[in-house]
């Protein structure tokens, strides 16, 4: 099979296509043909050396696609030729992965293979930030930090779809007029005047506030009103000064932590919490947005694109 692999840590030059063996699937694992592989930053930090890597190289990243069952145990209920997606399984950046049956998401007939590689784990994500981390309800105001991005487009529809008055927090006008597209209903830029017009928008301090920069984080307990809560989920901007317990006391606000892979605990909850996201595509609730695709052999020119930040949606990579 052909792999998208890394002998050494560093930039998206480091990546090659290489010819490798099969994988051989164990007892509990099916083989799985990917069609759409989707990229994400944490394929990103790997590649880097950011975080840790078992075995030794050369390293296969990925941990999200779709696909088709070559062989699976004849004990599991799947068979060859079942549509299939996963989320949390390595080595995805390949033609052929070697996936744990109870990670395996059934994919429906009318759902491609791209739209589950771009939607599952960013959907599942914002899925139960709006429904675990801190459940919005209707006529909430929520603030949604980096509204144009993979997560962040989704977090603002299901946030919508919800019945909550939302505020889209991006970098740029260009990713102002996406967070607007998928249905906020105001969007501003990261301007020095962001905070208070947070506040004015909720009344006197929005109900909720979605922060994944990190960075930001002491300016979205400013945005929240008294009794509000924030719900940190990422540190794109950069790791968060701490934050005094007083400050929470004083306001009556609430900080929430946030992690997928606290929720997924099951393989009942991966598939009935996917079966749901698929619902809202096939009804139009929810929109998918895939910025680009590149073939797999041009992973690099994938990986400096994700990491340019012009990305506005999903990247793929194609087998």
């Amino acid at each position: 099979m052909q792999a998208l692999v890394f002998e050494r840590f560093g930039g998206p030059e480091v990546l090659q296509l290489r010819e490798l063996p099969d994988p051989v699937p164990s007892a509990h694992q099916a083989l799985v043909r990917t069609r759409a592989i989707g990229l994400n930053f944490a394929d990103v930090y790997r590649r880097q050396g950011h975080y840790h890597l078992a075995g030794q190289p050369p390293w296969i990243a990925g941990y999200e696609a779709s696909g088709e069952i070559v062989s699976a145990p004849a004990d599991s209920s799947f068979a060859p030729g079942d549509r299939v997606a996963f989320t949390d399984s390595p080595h995805a950046n390949a033609q052929l992965v070697a996936v744990d049956v109870e990670r395996l998401i059934a994919v429906p007939d009318d759902i491609t293979h791209e739209t589950a590689a771009a939607l599952l784990l960013q959907g599942l994500t914002a899925q139960y930030l709006v429904n675990d981390s801190h459940q919005v309800r209707n006529g909430e105001t929520v603030l949604v930090h980096a509204a144009a991005g993979g997560v962040g487009q989704l977090l603002v529809q299901l946030a919508v779809a919800a019945g909550a008055h939302v505020l889209a927090l991006a970098s740029t006008q260009e990713k102002c007029a996406i967070a607007i597209a998928v249905g906020a209903h105001q969007a501003l830029t990261y301007a020095p005047d962001w905070v208070s017009r947070a506040r004015t928008f909720g009344g006197d301090g929005v109900d909720v506030a979605y922060d994944s920069v990190g960075s930001t984080l002491h300016d979205s307990l400013r945005a929240v009103r008294i009794g509000g809560s924030v719900v940190f989920f990422g540190m794109a901007g950069g790791d968060p000064e701490p934050v005094d317990p007083r400050v929470l006391m004083d306001g009556s606000k609430t900080l929430v932590g946030g992690d997928l892979w606290n929720v997924l605990r099951s393989a009942e909850d991966r598939r009935s919490r996917s079966a749901m996201l698929f619902d809202a595509v096939r009804h139009g609730r929810l929109k998918v947005r895939i910025d680009a695709q590149f073939p797999l052999a041009d992973g690099a020119a994938a990986h400096a694109h994700l990491e340019s930040r012009r990305a506005l949606g999903k990247v793929l990579l194609i087998p």
